[in-house]
């Protein structure tokens, strides 16, 4: 059973990883899907066009509503944003909780997130920012309907930060963050020839982009090309964001904490696992950390129901905390000695917090 599972996710995964390829430039398989960028263009911007002219109504909630998504497909880094904005809005005052769609969830209605939940009842991340974040966290396909259901169980929370839910326009917002990371726009094209959902010129409040280990100089400028390929108008100037990592916890004891300079030539025989959006990301912050790794890209959101580990030739796995929501519920993994979770942290210029602030202080009442 377990071979035909990893056979089954073997196929996708293949296809995949073509697609993330090809949308990076525009090369033959690009071309050749273009004219469907166009229909999906028309299509996508027609019913944007809808909501912007009122021919169908965005529903309003009684409080401000940031929103943090992306136009290029994937993970760019919004999770560790989120958890971000939640720290950073408490400190300016604020009540914050979070929405998301929860990916994996089948749920019609609204689901709240509790330390109970499982990943497949709720999704990895809204897991997650609960427990990073320390605030309440509802799932639902209805981005509006999960406010309101926050809200209600929550009457406490004042401001409402959606995960996700850039094209989700039923849900009015008074702010919108587009992230970007390293790769920008990928070769600028839309679906199915290039990554993006939305044209990346689209408007928004502020743009943000997680630059990871993409920078050649630690802290230093973004490159013009990058610059040019996220600009869009109402922006402003793009807000640099860098995930942090620098221990690693056990698994089955996330008391137990290693530092992961610690583990640079120590000998040990050391791989690294992520499903994620861009595992070459997690794979870089470990390599800018001097670890050697074999490493284990899987598709993002990977249950990890196939056994990726066994016969893995390795003292340590080093995964990332996505994935562990996952591992730790799955009993032949978590106590599996060789797992350890790195944790990250986003570094962003607090003056953004501050803008958001200001931007949902001036909004009009609901």
């Amino acid at each position: 059973m377990p071979a035909n599972k990893q056979s089954a996710g073997a196929a996708p995964s293949r296809l995949e990883a073509a697609l993330t390829r090809a949308w990076l430039v525009r090369g033959p398989l690009a071309c050749a899907l273009w004219p469907l960028s166009l229909l999906f263009g028309v299509l996508a911007g027609a019913r944007r066009r809808l909501f912007d002219g009122g021919l169908l109504a965005a529903q309003r909630l009684p409080v401000p509503v940031v929103v943090v998504g992306n136009v290029f497909i994937g993970g760019t880094g919004k999770t560790p944003l989120t958890i971000w904005l939640v720290h950073a809005l408490r400190q300016a005052g604020y009540t914050p909780g979070v929405i998301s769609r929860g990916h994996g969830s089948r749920d019609q209605l609204s689901r709240p997130v509790t330390a109970a939940s499982l990943p497949a009842q709720v999704g990895d991340e809204p897991l997650l920012i609960a427990a990073r974040g320390g605030c309440p966290v509802m799932v639902g396909r209805d981005r509006a309907a999960a406010g309101r259901a926050l809200l209600a169980a929550h009457p406490e929370v004042d401001l409402i930060i959606s995960d996700d839910g850039l094209q989700h326009y039923r849900l009015h917002r008074d702010v919108e963050i587009v992230l970007f990371d390293g790769r920008g726009a990928g070769n600028g094209w839309l679906l199915p020839a290039g990554p993006l959902r939305e044209p990346a010129s689209r408007r928004r409040d502020f743009t943000v982009i997680n630059i990871a280990n993409e920078a050649a100089d630690q802290g230093g400028p973004l490159s013009p090309a990058l610059l040019a390929a996220v600009a869009g108008p109402g922006g402003g100037a793009p807000v640099q964001m860098r995930l942090e990592g620098g221990v690693a916890e056990r698994l089955a004891d996330r008391s137990e904490r290693i530092a992961l300079s610690s583990l640079a030539g120590g000998g040990k025989r050391i791989a690294a696992a992520a499903g994620i959006g861009d595992p070459r990301r997690f794979f870089a912050m470990l390599a800018a950390a001097g670890l050697v790794c074999t490493e284990l890209p899987l598709p993002d959101h990977h249950d990890f129901l196939d056994r990726p580990f066994d016969g893995l030739d390795a003292d340590i796995v080093l995964i990332t905390e996505k994935d562990a929501v996952k591992c730790a519920q799955i009993e032949e993994l978590k106590d599996d000695p060789r797992l350890w979770v790195v944790p990250v942290t986003a570094r962003i210029d607090a003056a953004l917090a501050q803008l958001i602030v200001e931007k949902c202080r001036g909004r009009s009442p609901a």
